[in-house]
């Protein structure tokens, strides 16, 4: 009877531990508190770049990729702090603000880090994630990530604009989560800080990237940005956006959020 209840509670237990790993959140957790969500991003195919921006959006292109989890937000200031002991940020007005001030290279630390503490294996987002989370898991869609009215979902650079007749302005990162999310729950895809991704740059690689699960060339010298910021103006928040900039580099729109596939 023992060994039944043994093997009983067993199953009980992987069951739970594959239906937590199996749902539509995963917490980013550890030594007993939980630091925002990880939202499910079901596979699927998409177009990905665009003929209406820079040329090296160009050409749009047929893109798939398999399940994966994002980050509901940015990596917060909160969870870099009790990751890695510091906040390098500018802007240190709360622990609910994105981390700013960061390279990919710091990224790496943390990521490295997180994952000791958590035994998951968190990462950055590949370039084609990225998109693809940011139109909502679909081809088209809105012109910034949730909306085609920038204020509705972003903080981002109005002056830049010379948009006279907006009367809410930032010049500073703000808190995550206080504009709409997409269409799959996710915050501050456009705007706020520039999100590193994993991926090399080059300015011609969508002529030459494969259509499953592309990673980006495989050397370079600059990784890529994307989602615009504070600081910049509507054109940089667009979902097809590409920016970039050398693994070392630090700013106070440079930020992150975290890629994981259980």
């Amino acid at each position: 009877m023992k060994s039944l209840l043994l093997a009983l509670l067993i199953m009980l237990g992987s069951l739970n531990f594959y239906c937590q790993e199996s749902s539509d959140k995963i917490p980013i957790a550890f030594d007993g508190k939980t630091y925002g969500y990880m939202i499910r991003v079901p596979g699927g195919t998409f177009t990905m770049g665009s003929n209406d921006g820079n040329y090296d959006e160009k050409p749009p292109h047929s893109v798939s990729v398999s399940t994966f989890y994002i980050g509901e937000t940015e990596v917060t200031q909160e969870l870099w702090k009790d990751v890695m002991g510091d906040n390098p940020s500018d802007f240190k007005k709360g622990d609910n603000y994105p981390v700013e001030n960061v390279s990919w290279n710091d990224c790496q630390i943390f990521i490295k880090k997180l994952n000791e503490k958590t035994g998951k294996k968190f990462r950055l987002p590949t370039e084609a994630e990225w998109e693809f989370a940011a139109r909502g898991g679909k081809s088209g869609g809105t012109k910034y990530s949730g909306s085609d009215n920038l204020a509705e979902v972003a903080w981002y650079g109005y002056w830049a604009d010379n948009d006279k007749n907006r009367t809410i302005t930032t010049t500073t990162t703000m808190p995550v989560a206080q504009k709409k999310p997409n269409s799959l729950g996710i915050y501050d895809m456009s705007g706020n800080v520039y999100e590193w991704c994993n991926d090399w740059y080059a300015s011609d690689y969508y002529k030459n990237s494969p259509s499953n699960n592309p990673q980006g060339p495989s050397s370079g010298s600059d990784r890529v940005l994307r989602g615009g910021s504070w600081s910049f103006n509507a054109y940089n928040c667009r979902v097809a956006f590409r920016n970039y900039n050398y693994p070392g580099y630090r700013s106070d729109f440079y930020g992150l959020r975290l890629a994981l596939v259980p």
